[in-house]
């Protein structure tokens, strides 16, 4: 098996912009989702252990990605707090879990349901940025392509940083009411 098979689709392409970018790690997500629903009854804990494990590393991955390079170079532009809040509260929500789950085996009692209210959560999340967020981001002079550069340029830093493996999901960011900025600590 070739690394490029391991890849979620168009993610080698250089031309590919960053929306493009995102639909394929939700693509990849949601498929993870689908093969952890279809054997979630049955007892095969390591199948069930090793899919929790990949979708928990390629979401972090992707929020990393996501929040550093994507949400911040398109916020400004799509002139909607709210939205933009909104996909960060999700995010926190989402690292949370993921926290929970990289300490659970899967025959722990939660483990399903932790795993399935991940999946839920990530469901609503992509279908709000792709009905919402990203025909708005489209929709301004952002070029997606070069953004889409950077945010490779990002994954890379990360999985070298890592050796590979998934950032660590932090902990969820608290944040003032006012600004959307974290709080200052200590």
């Amino acid at each position: 098996m070739k690394l490029a098979d391991l890849m979620p689709k168009g993610l080698l392409n250089d031309e590919q912009d960053a929306i493009a970018l995102l639909e394929a790690d939700h693509d990849k997500v949601l498929a993870l989702f689908d093969r952890f629903e279809d054997i979630k009854q049955s007892p095969a804990h390591q199948e069930k252990q090793a899919i929790v494990a990949d979708a928990c590393h390629a979401l972090s991955v992707h929020m990393a990605v996501e929040e550093g390079v994507f949400y911040a170079a398109v916020r400004g532009a799509v002139e909607d707090d709210d939205l933009m809040n909104e996909a960060l509260v999700e995010h926190d929500g989402a690292k949370s879990l993921i926290q929970d789950l990289e300490s659970m085996d899967a025959g722990d009692e939660m483990f399903n349901a932790k795993f399935t209210v991940l999946a839920e959560s990530v469901r609503h999340h992509v279908k709000e940025e792709r009905d919402e967020m990203f025909p708005r981001v489209r929709a301004t002079n952002i070029d997606l392509k070069a953004l889409g550069q950077k945010m490779l340029k990002r994954r890379d830093e990360l999985m070298k940083r890592n050796g590979g493996a998934a950032p660590k999901a932090r902990p969820a960011r608290r944040r003032s009411h006012a600004r959307g900025e974290p709080r200052a600590s200590g």
